[in-house]
């Protein structure tokens, strides 16, 4: 499924325009990011919980060259599927 099909879905299933539907997707999207970048946990019950990850510095291998280098710390964002989610996708 992309954003198109999303947006489709949402607003088909609620009544509203594609362009309600766009902007609601993208305010709950920018919601999550914006929490993440300030280190908050997104939790969202029934569906997971979005958490910021941190990695440390390591060393990787230049695939051309074989040379050894240096990978910089970097956060990520996780995800962590509720029960139910699991559940669905298992059954």
């Amino acid at each position: 499924m992309n954003i198109s099909e999303l947006t489709d879905q949402v607003a088909t299933g609620n009544g509203l325009t594609r362009v309600q539907a766009k902007r609601a997707i993208d305010s709950i999207f920018k919601a999550i990011v914006d929490s993440a970048a300030k280190g908050e946990e997104v939790a969202l019950p029934g569906f997971g919980k979005f958490k910021v990850a941190s990695r440390p510095e390591r060393e990787g291998r230049n695939p051309a060259s074989g040379e050894t280098i240096k990978i910089a710390a970097s956060k990520k964002l996780t995800f962590a599927p509720a029960k139910a989610v699991k559940d669905a996708i298992n059954s």
